[in-house]
Formats: structure tokens, C-alpha cells, sequence
């Protein structure tokens, strides 16, 4: 009597396609390192140039601009050609943007800065917009969730590299003038408070330029590879309207957009206003605060590895769903609690945030197929939630506080309410849309 082998489950990577796999991933780790390193400079332009914190805020708008305006584009072309083709048009952008901050240091004015950023996100864009999709693409589907969990694990890496760059190469080589000094050397001596402001600036303009450089090699490499085709590759026609409309009635398409959103606005806020809760709450310096950054990122990275395997146990929105709830509680104690603990619970944050990101992305294009493509770049323009909620964050931070908490405390009301939006959809996934990878909920 013959016995029954029961198939063996699918690879999360298949063997022919792990070189590819291996090479897409480091594009996650590039754009980790460019968000990363971006996020402290809203506190060093702020002393640089003496500019509000809603103004100073406004790198991360010009920053997540770029992935706003450039999502649909982006989708439009790579359907019109193909992954590699925009993945090399990313990196173009990505160059061209990071060079860009040597003729804006020389002008030493905010908007060329801002400029140079959202040329940057929009090679960003393209290169996110090829890359999470051709990654669920590489393999079976039950294992597409944790093979996008898988390559977004590396994006920390760069993430982490990027804060190091900053802490130790930026804001440590910065003139340790705090902005009352300069705001007073400014009216008493201007060449001076010039002379400082223009060495300051070239601080900041050297790691980019260098950057710039390192992802010209990278677009050498990805010219000269070989990336194979995935399913609906070969299918260059466009039908953007029928595809737009499918999307717009998948429900839980439209609110993983909506999640995306407010995850995203609730990271930038996080990693990036930690310099001025350690500088304004705590007393420490930006280099001192950035050091818990980094920390914060180390978290974030661990915690990936580990959601990504309790996703063989549970579903993805349940975990999500769960993982949010945490993210508040977390956050009301960055808000209520005083010291270091308030510090230490904005840091716990990121243990919380580690899964969101591509958990999302991938609840969102399940079973999409081809529509994937197109509905990547409406996840892509849901990372304008960082366009938009730095500077509302850093407007309330300009104002006075409320209920006995200062202005800095009361601005993080702002992530709690994105974290209670995510527990929501987290709930609806795993009890109204049954998405996930078909284990238990």
C-alpha cells in the first residue's frame, strides 16, 4: 500500500532566483541609509539656519514629496518597460539628487537643500516601486508576505548606517553653538555667523556627495546584470483605468493605503523628532539623542528578524493589529512619563514598527496579480504620510503646551492617533478581509 507524501512546502526564495533576490535586496538597504541619514538634519538645519521647527520639518516634506509625486509615474513606466529599467532610472535620480547638494551648499539657501532632496525621493520611488513588487513576484505566492518581510529586514541595515553616518560625521562636526549664540553672533558679526553657517553646510554636503558616488557604482552593477523576468513581466500594456477602477473597489486595497499612510507618518515623526525630545525633555545634545536613534534602529532590526518568523504562526493581521496596540501604549508613555523613561518608551517604539511596513504592503497587494504594479505605486504615494505629518508635528512643537505637558509631549499625540488607525486595520484584516498567508488567525 502506497503512503501519501504530502507536498513539501513552497521555498520563500526559490533556488534559481536568489542571486537576483540578493541584489534587489540591497536597493532596500540603500533607501534605508537615505532616509536614515535625512532624518537628523531637520535638527541641524534648524540651528544652521535658524529656521522654526516647522520650517526645519519641511526636509522631510520635500523628501517624501518626491515619493508622492513620483509613484505613478514610476508604476506607469516600469509597467511600460520593465523592473530593471526602473530600477536604473531610480539610481540615475538617486545620483543626480545626492550631487545636487554640492552647487546647493555653495548657494547656502533652504529651498536648493529641499530641491536636492525631492530629486533624490524620486529616484527613491522608482527604485521602491520596482523593488517591493518584484520581490512578492519572486516566488510563490503563500510566500510572498514573508519574502518581502525578508528583504525589507535588510533595509535597517542601511537605516542603522545612515544614523552612524549622521551622529558621527554630521552632527558631531557641526559648530556645538546652540542657537541662542548664533542667533546673537548673527546680529553682532554676520561675516562671522556666515563663515560658521558655511562650514556647517559643507559638513552636511560631504556624506552625500559620497553617497552619491557609492550608487553610481551600484547603478554599474545592476546595467551589467542579468534580472530575470517574473510572471506579467512580458505584458507592457498599460490599461490604467480598468486597473484603477478594480483597485478603488478593492476595499482592502484602500484601507492599506490608508494604513500605510499613517505608518509611515508616524515612523518619520519618531525617528525624527527623538533628537528634540532628548534635546528639549532631557537636556542632551543632538549628537547625544541621535546615539538613542541608533539604539532605537538596532531594535527595529531585531525585531524585524523575529516578526518576520512569528509569521509562520500567526497571521499578518492579527500580528499587525496586535504589534499597533503596543506602539500606543508605548507612545502614551513617551507622552506621560517623565526622564528617561519617556525617552526609553519612544526607543521601545520601534521594537513595535519593525513588521509594519512591508505587513502592510503585503496585505494590501494580495491576490492583485497584475494590478500589483499599479497599486504598488498607491502604497509608494502612502509614504507622503511623511510628507505631511513632520511639519504638522513640528508646528504643535513651535506652540505652547497643553494639560501640564510641553509643546514637544503634546506633539506626539500625533503618532498615537496613526498607531490607533493601524490596530484598526490590523483588526479588520484578520476578521472582515481573511487576508494573510493562511495561517491561523
Amino acid at each position: 500500500m502506497s503512503t501519501l507524501v504530502p507536498p513539501s512546502a513552497p521555498r520563500t526564495i526559490p533556488s534559481g532566483l536568489l542571486l537576483p533576490f540578493v541584489l534587489v535586496t540591497s536597493l532596500f538597504a540603500l533607501w534605508g541609509f537615505a532616509n536614515d541619514i535625512t532624518n537628523p538634519m531637520v535638527a541641524a538645519f534648524k540651528s544652521i539656519l535658524l529656521i522654526s521647527n516647522f520650517e526645519s520639518s519641511l526636509v522631510q516634506a520635500a523628501f517624501y514629496g518626491g515619493y508622492c509625486f513620483m509613484a505613478i509615474p514610476a508604476a506607469l513606466i516600469i509597467k511600460r518597460f520593465s523592473y530593471k529599467f526602473g530600477i536604473l532610472l531610480g539610481l540615475s535620480l538617486y545620483v543626480a539628487g545626492c550631487l545636487l547638494f554640492i552647487p546647493s551648499g555653495n548657494l547656502m539657501v533652504f529651498w536648493a537643500f529641499l530641491a536636492s532632496y525631492f530629486v533624490m525621493t524620486c529616484g527613491l520611488s522608482f527604485l521602491e516601486t520596482s523593488a517591493n513588487p518584484y520581490i512578492l513576484a519572486m516566488g510563490d505566492e503563500a510566500t510572498a508576505t514573508q519574502r518581502l518581510n525578508l528583504a525589507q529586514a535588510f533595509n535597517p541595515l542601511g537605516s542603522i548606517t545612515g544614523m552612524l553616518v549622521a551622529k558621527e560625521f554630521i552632527l558631531a562636526k557641526l559648530n556645538t553653538a546652540d542657537d541662542a549664540t548664533r542667533a546673537a553672533l548673527r546680529e553682532s558679526d554676520e561675516s562671522a555667523f556666515l563663515a560658521m553657517q558655511k562650514a556647517d553646510l559643507d559638513v552636511i554636503i560631504t556624506p552625500y556627495a559620497l553617497l552619491g558616488a557609492v550608487v553610481f557604482l551600484v547603478f554599474v552593477v545592476f546595467a551589467l546584470a542579468r534580472l530575470p523576468k517574473v510572471a506579467g513581466e512580458d505584458d507592457r500594456s498599460l490599461k490604467a483605468g480598468a486597473t484603477v477602477g478594480r483597485l478603488f473597489r478593492n476595499k482592502r486595497y484602500l484601507e492599506g493605503v490608508i494604513a500605510q499612510a499613517f505608518y509611515v507618518g508616524a515612523q518619520i515623526m519618531c525617528w525624527t523628532f527623538i533628537i528634540q525630545y532628548g534635546v528639549n525633555e532631557l537636556g542632551l545634545s543632538k549628537a547625544e539623542a541621535q546615539g538613542y536613534n541608533v539604539i532605537a534602529m538596532v531594535i527595529f532590526v531585531s525585531s524585524r528578524f523575529l516578526c518576520t518568523f512569528l509569521l509562520r504562526f500567526f497571521s499578518p493581521g492579527r500580528l499587525l493589529a496586535s504589534l499597533a496596540v503596543g506602539g500606543a501604549v508605548l507612545i502614551l508613555g513617551t507622552i506621560y512619563l517623565e526622564g528617561m523613561s519617556g525617552l526609553y518608551c519612544l526607543i521601545g517604539v520601534s521594537a513595535c514598527m519593525s513588521l509594519m511596513f512591508p505587513t502592510i504592503y503585503g496585505i494590501a497587494l494580495d491576490g492583485l496579480g497584475d494590478d500589483a504594479k499599479l497599486g504598488s505605486a498607491g502604497l509608494i504615494m502612502a509614504i507622503g504620510g511623511g510628507c505631511l505629518m513632520p511639519p504638522l508635528q513640528g508646528a504643535i512643537m513651535d506652540g505652547q503646551g497643553w494639560l501640564g505637558l510641553s509643546a514637544t509631549r503634546v506633539s506626539f499625540f500625533l503618532p498615537l492617533i496613526c498607531f490607533v488607525v493601524i490596530a484598526a486595520f490590523g483588526y479588520r484584516t484578520y476578521r472582515i478581509h481573511q487576508a494573510g498567508t493562511g495561517k491561523p488567525a
